[in-house]
């Protein structure tokens, strides 16, 4: 595209911006995770959003829709589908608003382009319960400044998204003076310098630079298996995997979903009023198409026979993932009863097997694996709410970084009621299990289970991964580290020494019940050196110890 003012974005040329953003961005994403103002071995933003995009770029490219407006639509369903962590739900929610921004059109101007980027940012400023400048959202908002600027001098869209790429390149530059956090690590904000390089692709694509179609991830790379609840087989009631567009217009999502509510299983319906997206597993495919026909134009159907193709992998593949002791109830057939959907249900995010194994029995339905540098995907958070049989889902993230993942769950599940805990870390996971009633209303399950998280005080012991000074600490790579609350505290050469030091400024010895799961890498003579300490210095209080098996951390502790 040259500099004409007159030239505008196709649909086509939004789907290569896409591709071009997201080869950028995969190429650069270790470079935005160094960025972490943490030494701590949790620094994921780049890959979050490069997960996040990919996403976005595999649905644009399943869409034959030759429209900017459609091809954005696919954009946004493919984000908000495929986001992660903190820093990837943000960029779906700005893809989200750049699709409510191009919604009608056919082509984009410079001036639907900077349009598009300012809905982008107030869609994003929503999304954030408490945004904070020095963020990703800074920089997007001058991102959009600068469009807008540019546009009304009648800019073309290259001229817009290279002006609006150089403000927000000098509001990054600008983050660590807003952000104290930064400075003091000597970087720039992560998700801002992850958006502007997603923008750099986007630039190389309309001024003509090659794309390399090969480093975009394949879907078997993007998307591992991270849910693994331990429960049989299903029975397939409904063996078809049925998925589709619709085009046409004013769609009525809602409608849509409410027709189908009953229609089958897994069910899906998310979209705009040109362009849904529609997955359900049925027993007769036909009668859905039929159904959608009505609506529009079908496009993209894929229809699966699950029951001849996966009955046996699926089953191997799951006793293969569950831990040794506990295969038997996997193997088991259901009882009585057993597949009537309950009152309630729980899904949880874990870091390890052992963590996993005690969430089992206090009660969780559905256990995804992930944690630091492994955040679920909100399309994995759906499909485990999805597993549970139940009218009400509480879901517990256990992490500060996947919270808001988990409250898009309750934009696509729409069939039953969706609890988001917003559990910070393991042992609030714990506390929030241990609050839970079963047999209690929903809405006061969700309040208890809530109010039961500023009674515990959670503590981790981990590694640097990098020289750093954070406060007064000043940190060497191989440092042991404690941190409080997600906060460094401690640092030293020794595990057991930083252990001790992390319980002493938790004031442990002033509560009843310590709960420690230890590590993957610590060794059980390791802690039981720990529980030696621990129950001479405290006889009285009650001391529960797991093996969490967990990465990266030796030891994560909660007091209550």
């Amino acid at each position: 595209m040259n500099g004409d003012t007159g030239n505008m974005i196709t649909g086509q040329q939004w789907k290569q911006m896409m591709r071009s953003g997201a080869r950028a961005l995969e190429r650069k994403k270790h470079d935005v995770d160094a960025l972490n103002v943490f030494p701590v071995p949790d620094g994921d933003t780049g890959t979050n959003m490069n997960f996040t995009i990919q996403s976005a770029v595999r649905d644009a490219d399943k869409t034959s829709g030759a429209t900017v407006a459609e091809v954005a639509a696919a954009v946004s369903m493919g984000s908000l589908m495929g986001a992660r962590g903190n820093s990837g739900v943000i960029l779906s929610q700005l893809l989200r608003g750049i699709a409510k921004g191009l919604e009608g059109h056919k082509e984009a101007g410079g001036q639907q382009i900077a349009q598009a980027l300012q809905m982008g940012v107030d869609t994003a400023y929503k999304a954030v319960m408490r945004p904070v400048e020095g963020t990703i959202l800074t920089v997007a908002r001058e991102v959009a400044k600068g469009a807008q600027s540019s546009a009304k001098q009648g800019s073309d869209p290259v001229k817009v998204l290279k002006d609006a790429y150089g403000r927000g390149q000098l509001t990054l530059e600008k983050t660590p003076d807003m952000l104290p956090t930064l400075k003091q690590a000597g970087v720039v904000d992560a998700g801002g310098q992850g958006f502007l390089i997603i923008l750099s692709g986007w630039i190389a694509a309309l001024e003509g630079q090659e794309i390399d179609e090969e480093d975009v991830l394949p879907a078997s790379q993007v998307e591992p298996q991270t849910v693994r609840g331990i429960t049989a087989v299903e029975d397939l009631e409904f063996p078809y995997c049925t998925e589709f567009l619709v085009k046409g217009r004013n769609l009525q999502v809602e409608k849509i979903r409410e027709d189908l509510a009953d229609r089958g299983d897994s069910l899906l319906v998310v979209g705009t009023e040109e362009v849904v997206k529609i997955h359900v597993h049925v027993k007769n495919p036909g009668k859905i198409l039929d159904y959608a026909i009505q609506w529009g134009s079908l496009h993209e159907v894929a229809i699966h026979n699950m029951l001849a193709q996966n009955e046996a992998m699926a089953h191997a593949q799951k006793m293969e993932d569950i831990p040794e002791g506990s295969r038997s109830k996997a193997g088991q057939e259901q009882e009585p009863g057993a597949g009537e959907e309950k009152e309630h249900g729980i899904v949880a995010v874990a870091m390890g097997e052992g963590i996993a194994e005690v969430f089992k029995s206090l009660g969780v339905d559905e256990v995804i694996f992930g944690g630091q540098t492994m955040n679920p995907s909100t399309e994995n958070l759906v499909e485990a709410v999805r597993k549970v049989a139940a009218k009400n889902v509480y879901i517990l993230p256990n992490n500060g970084n996947i919270v808001m993942a988990a409250r898009q769950v309750k934009d696509i599940v729409t069939d039953r009621n969706v609890f988001i805990i917003p559990t910070k870390s393991i042992p609030q996971g714990i506390s929030a299990l241990v609050n839970y009633n079963p047999y209690g209303d929903a809405e006061e399950n969700a309040r208890t289970m809530e109010e039961g998280l500023s009674l515990i005080k959670s503590g981790e012991v981990t590694y640097a991964v990098r020289n750093s000074q954070f406060g007064d600490l000043e940190i060497k790579e191989g440092d042991i580290l404690g941190l409080i609350e997600g906060v460094i505290q401690v640092t030293g050469r020794e595990r057991l020494q930083v252990a001790q030091e992390t319980l002493g400024k938790m004031n442990w010895k002033e509560h009843d019940l310590l709960t420690v799961f230890y590590g993957e890498d610590v060794s059980e003579e390791q802690a039981q050196e720990l529980r030696a300490w621990i129950e001479a210095e405290a006889p009285h209080i009650e001391l529960e110890l797991y093996p969490g098996n967990q990465p990266l951390y030796y030891y994560i502790f909660g007091v209550e």
